[in-house]
């Protein structure tokens, strides 16, 4: 290992977990792969010319290993699985050129296209890898690089609709606060899109909902009964996270829960709470600050 092979990994280290995260939905996986993809590095840097382009393609094809036997695990997770909160305060778009592919919804979404296809989408519209270079990373032709990209950009436009301004997003979210915090159902109830579902993450760790609740009276209901459950001793901070503003609630300086939500034209569409602890530390820091 030279002191060089250490400085260029380190320079593009923020873009390669950038790209390991989107693919696996999981920091601590995406760090797993970023030490396989140092191993590696650290034996061939005095032949490569291109250190960027090289470490993209070790951490890319390294991801799809990881994705098959992440897929694997998660057939037999206990309730629904959601991928894991990173806050992105100091990085809001998290090594890349654009926050594209970073929202648990969209993350979530990455979970239905075929492991090229993700990787495909990721690279080209949250990196902006040209077509050609991930055609060389996929080790396919620019053209079917682009069909792959093409794909996988279709099915999440179809499948999770239109989007609103951070203006309007912000206004929806203070009013679901207003209205949650006042136990106000027919206020909560009138920001939910008709089909909105609510997903929570337990992990079999922690009680929470194993089966989806859809439904903008259920999903009201849902809200208001855990507020009056949960919300003695807790503390409700803002902040963000996936490059989203995310509620962090926290009890005796431990994180407990990660509220995230997806908003379109009709409201809310999808709530995400995500309860595994296993899935929280890397915000013990923030709430162990509002003890």
């Amino acid at each position: 290992m030279t002191t060089g092979a250490l400085d260029d990994f380190q320079t593009h280290r923020g873009r390669l977990f950038g790209i390991a995260y989107r693919m696996l939905g999981s920091a601590s996986e995406a760090e797993d792969v970023l030490q396989d993809t140092w191993l590696r590095w650290s034996t061939v840097t005095d032949e490569v010319r291109d250190s960027a382009a090289y470490l993209a393609t070790i951490v890319t094809r390294l991801s799809l290993t990881a994705l098959d036997s992440a897929r694997a695990r998660r057939e037999t997770y206990i309730g629904p699985w959601l991928p894991e909160p990173v806050a992105t305060e100091g990085d809001p778009l998290l090594g890349a050129e654009r926050g594209e592919a970073l929202s648990l919804a969209v993350l979530l979404l990455l979970e239905r296209l075929t492991p090229a296809e993700r990787a495909a989408y990721v690279l080209h519209e949250a990196f902006g890898y040209p077509f050609a270079q991930i055609a060389d990373v996929l080790e396919t032709s620019p053209a079917n690089a682009r069909q792959l990209a093409s794909r996988a950009r279709a099915h999440l436009d179809r499948e999770r609709g239109a989007t609103v301004s951070a203006a309007e997003r912000d206004r929806l979210l203070a009013g679901i606060t207003a209205a949650a915090q006042s136990g106000d159902l027919a206020g909560l109830e009138a920001l939910l899109a008709a089909d909105v579902v609510s997903l929570s993450d337990g992990g079999g760790v922690v009680s929470a909902a194993r089966n989806p609740v859809v439904g903008r009276s259920n999903v009201a209901r849902l809200v208001l009964g855990l507020l009056e459950k949960y919300s003695e001793g807790t503390t409700s901070l803002f902040l963000p996270v996936n490059g989203e503003p995310t509620i962090l609630v926290v009890r005796d300086g431990l994180p407990l829960v990660i509220w995230q939500f997806d908003i379109g034209p009709d409201g809310v569409r999808s709530m995400f709470a995500v309860l595994n602890p296993d899935k929280l530390h890397q915000f013990d820091s923030v709430a162990l600050s509002h003890n």
